[in-house]
Formats: C-alpha cells, structure tokens, sequence
C-alpha cells in the first residue's frame, strides 16, 4: 500500500520520509484515541470512532513494520530481547 501511495504521489520512500509518515500516523492515531475517549470534538458515533481508532492502530503497525523491514531490523529477535526477556525471571 505504502509503495503505491508513494508512486501515486510521486514520493522517495527514504529512511526520513518513513520515520515522518511514522510520526504522521501517530499522530493520526491520537487524534482517534481522543476522539472515541470523548476528549476531542466529534459528532461520530462509538462504533465510528472505534472504527476509526482501530484503524489508526493498524496504520501506525503497518509503518513500524515499513521502518523495520527499511534497515533491516528483525523485530521478533528485537521483542525477545527487550520485552521477552522478562518472561522467565
């Protein structure tokens, strides 16, 4: 989806343009959250802003999942050793 929104638009996907995007879909993403808590104006109603939450959410994946994979980061070895580590303390 990335890659053709990106030739669509006529964009270079570089390293800054993704960690941006990133940003942007956070962003987004927080916008949604406020929203659907009822602490950002809105006349939508709840299944609406779920919807819209859930895929802000899948947006902001989708673009980790774009940076991993830009430089090469094996986000399941990344998870074991930071998050996992902890299962068996």
């Amino acid at each position: 989806m990335s890659a053709g929104y990106a030739r669509r638009f006529g964009i270079d996907r570089t390293g800054s343009w993704l960690m941006l995007k990133l940003h942007e879909e956070v962003g987004e993403l927080t916008q949604a959250y406020l929203r659907m808590t009822r602490q950002g104006r809105t006349e939508a109603s709840d299944d609406e802003l779920g919807a819209a939450f859930r895929a802000e959410l899948a947006d902001v994946l989708c673009h980790v999942l774009l940076v991993a994979r830009r430089y090469d980061v094996d986000l399941d070895d990344e998870i074991t050793a930071k998050w996992l580590v902890w299962r068996d303390r």
